[in-house]
């Protein structure tokens, strides 16, 4: 068991280390390559941030753990929203810009929807795999193109500029493609050590595969969303906070999902459990985003504590039922029958008192 557990801790280092390492790396290239730092933070960098949960969840499907693929996503969306935002709104509130609420958002909880659909007949198969990833390109090209119109580039700077700009990049372009190469290398190393480590802690402890993809897995491959969400919070760039969390959602159904489905020889299936509880509760931490955030525009700290104790009391029910705990049953109906309806019942008045006091959007 110790053993595993080093393979674990093993892998995720190699994950964190390999995405910082694809980031920087391919951020250089891009920006030695002309292309405008807009276009890399929509691309690259949102993109690098989900590289642990891409490499997981590929091997996991390609190693015929369907469960720990899917886990792993949703788990991730979940712990996106209600760790990483809320653990953000606590150190400073989060304030949300207009197109994110217009256009992002509203995307997020119409790919969380999509999800369980392609899944009505219990598995995601290669067809869907496609249609997921031609939805992430397409997503990509569009924040492009809203980027460039609602951000347009200066005028071109004169060529002694355009050279001074390149050496600014640092170090000579080799040593940038050595950086990425190196980051896909421990992304691939750590996604196969991640895997087995959390396969055998599985079957050691009696737990299912679902439920470690769910918790170790996805808290795991979501540490550089954590780590830039939160760091941009107390620095006080909020919007990248906030959007780096709702892009990171949507890129693991639309990318995540989508090479899993394609890369697995039965596809990813999706059990009768994960639909019943799992995929629900990341429709619900999705859909709970739009009246938080209208609601001031922002996420206050006492949104960002109700986050963090949703997100300890649902992991707290996924391994007290795991284990066939009786106190599961307890505590689900205490989440199901108090908590969440008067969640809703509050979050519901703050919206309608929003409605009597219209403001426009922030831009």
């Amino acid at each position: 068991m110790l053993l595993s557990f080093v393979t674990l801790a093993a892998g995720l280092v190699a994950l964190v280390a390999g995405a910082e390492l694809l980031v920087r790396g391919a951020s250089a290239l891009a920006l030695r390559w002309r292309i405008s730092p807009l276009v890399v933070g929509l691309t690259v960098v949102a993109y690098g941030t989900s590289s642990p949960e891409l490499a997981v969840s590929t091997e996991a499907a390609w190693s015929g753990r369907a469960d720990i693929a899917l886990g792993n996503v949703v788990g991730s969306n979940i712990f996106n929203v209600l760790f990483i935002l809320g653990a953000s709104a606590l150190a400073s509130p989060l304030s949300v810009a207009g197109p994110l609420l217009r256009r992002d958002i509203p995307l997020m909880i119409g790919t969380s929807f999509l999800l369980p659909l392609l899944a009505l007949d219990g598995s995601l198969g290669r067809v869907d795999g496609t249609l997921l990833l031609a939805g992430a390109v397409g997503y990509t090209l569009w924040c492009v193109a809203a980027g460039r119109r609602e951000h347009p580039q200066p005028e071109r700077s004169a060529p002694s500029e355009q050279h001074a700009a390149v050496d600014s990049v640092g170090g000579p372009w080799w040593g940038q493609v050595g950086s990425a190469a190196a980051g896909l290398l421990l992304l691939a190393l750590g996604a196969h050590w991640l895997v087995e480590g959390a396969v055998a802690i599985a079957r050691g402890w009696g737990l299912s595969e679902l439920v470690i993809g769910l918790t170790i897995v996805a808290a795991g491959t979501s540490l550089p969303e954590a780590a830039t969400s939160i760091v941009a919070s107390l620095r006080g760039r909020r919007d990248i906070a906030v959007g780096n969390v709702v892009g990171s959602n949507i890129f693991n159904i639309l990318a995540v999902l989508g090479s899993s489905a394609v890369v697995a020889s039965h596809g990813v299936g999706v059990s009768g459990e994960a639909m019943r509880l799992d995929i629900p509760v990341m429709i619900a931490t999705a859909c709970v985003c739009l009246p938080v955030f209208l609601t001031g525009r922002c996420i206050a700290r006492w949104e960002g504590g109700l986050f963090l104790a949703y997100y300890v009391a649902y992991t707290s029910y996924l391994v007290l039922a795991s284990v066939g705990s009786a106190s599961a049953k307890s505590l689900g109906d205490v989440l199901l029958g108090a908590a969440l309806p008067l969640t809703a019942a509050a979050l519901g008045i703050a919206f309608l008192r929003t409605l009597r006091r219209p403001a426009s959007l922030p831009e």
